[in-house]
């Protein structure tokens, strides 16, 4: 037993220095160490914060530039939607224009096609489709034309103020998101490091919503492309709207010039029974100063023509005999040119001058032919007198062609 407790063995004076050394030099290693490290630390939490504060304000820079961009976009999708509401409210009284003017077709047709009727019921030879009849006719095709032209642009007009609220939706509900975006924009540039309630919303990570996300391209070329299309619908409505008040203004000219043309045709051929063979006589004889006019223009060309043919053949004269002109004295001078530019010049004249004369044998034949068959309508006999002067335009009368 005494063998197994000995003394601790005992150290010499160096192992005990050498031992306080080896201390001394692992507490310097570890306390440098550890400066070190606080250092670094210290290094790292400075780097950190204002990485932190870097990454902050761009973060809230670039939200304060998405905020910008979406009021752009907003005040654009607004103008535009404010153009198309007030196009689309244009369009409507424009349509109700037409559903007027269609309207109005209705009394000038049953008239017309009453007076066709009454027509009808003349005797005899007076039983004649005359000019009366021909503008009765025309006129019941015009009214009956603008009806179904009236019709058709109405329902143009009803598929463009479709077309324009479709728009109108899709800008609506742009603008409703951009609203709502820029409401979160707004509340997240204000949010700070000392905001309350700031933990991470559920789902709120780059992996969760990278599914859902669009590209800044795409989210532009979205808002782009319904601006774009209510645009070109505004334009089409502008351009419809256009073209409607035209065809208004248009439809009526045609319809009150063919009424007024079918009442003068009616008043005409009252008249006519009454002082027919004086009128036609007149007309003659107007064709006949015609027809002497036009001799006498014939006669004046005839002259034109060959007081141009003398100068003509002067000035090819002089070209020949300077062709003659020998060596280097055959040269393009200005004589030269001016013979070419007069040569060309005249005949253009003459080639112009015998277009005119043919032209006007043309209307000379044109006009003997009107000469026999005024001639032969100095002839005719009267229409029935009491169809055309008392009932017809009795009927016609009342009826008022309106601007709508």
């Amino acid at each position: 037993m005494s063998r197994l407790v000995e003394p601790s063995p005992k150290f010499l004076p160096h192992e005990w220095r050498h031992g306080n050394n080896v201390q001394y030099r692992n507490a310097e290693s570890e306390r440098a160490r550890s400066e070190r490290l606080t250092a670094e630390s210290e290094r790292l939490i400075e780097q950190c914060e204002k990485a932190t504060k870097r990454m902050q304000d761009e973060a809230s820079k670039r939200l304060e530039q998405r905020i910008h961009d979406i009021k752009y976009w907003k005040l654009e999708l607004d103008r535009k939607l404010d153009e198309v509401v007030r196009e689309t409210e244009n369009l409507i009284t424009c349509k109700i224009r037409v559903q007027r003017a269609l309207e109005s077709c209705s009394e000038p047709l049953r008239v017309t096609f009453q007076c066709l009727i009454e027509r009808e019921k003349r005797m005899g030879i007076d039983l004649v489709h005359d000019e009366v009849e021909q503008e009765l006719m025309k006129e019941r095709e015009v009214i009956e034309g603008v009806a179904s032209l009236l019709q058709r642009t109405l329902e143009q007009t009803n598929e463009q103020i479709r077309l324009n609220r479709s728009a109108k939706f899709y800008l609506e509900k742009d603008l409703q998101d951009k609203f709502k975006a820029e409401k979160i924009d707004d509340f997240c540039a204000i949010l700070t490091s000392t905001y309350p309630n700031t933990e991470g919303a559920a789902g709120g990570s780059a992996d969760s919503l990278a599914g859902n996300l669009v590209t800044p391209d795409e989210w532009e070329t979205f808002s782009d492309i319904n601006i774009l299309k209510a645009e070109k619908e505004r334009t089409n409505s502008v351009t419809l709207r256009s073209l409607v008040e035209n065809l208004l203004q248009q439809t009526a000219t045609d319809m009150s010039t063919q009424h007024e043309s079918t009442g003068a045709s009616l008043d005409m051929n009252v008249q006519t029974i009454k002082t027919a063979k004086a009128t036609l006589e007149d007309h003659l004889s107007k064709v006949l100063a015609e027809l002497a006019s036009q001799e006498r223009n014939m006669e004046a060309l005839r002259v034109a023509i060959a007081d141009k043919e003398g100068p003509l053949r002067v000035a090819q004269t002089r070209l020949s005999a300077r062709s003659l002109r020998p060596n280097v004295e055959l040269c393009h001078d200005s004589a030269q040119s001016q013979l070419l530019r007069e040569v060309q010049e005249l005949t253009h004249q003459i080639s112009s001058l015998r277009e005119a004369l043919g032209e006007a044998e043309i209307e000379l034949r044109a006009l003997a032919r009107r000469q026999l068959a005024l001639e032969e309508e100095i002839q005719s006999k009267g229409h029935a007198l009491y169809i055309d002067e008392v009932i017809c335009i009795q009927l016609r009368q009342p009826i008022a062609i309106h601007n709508f």
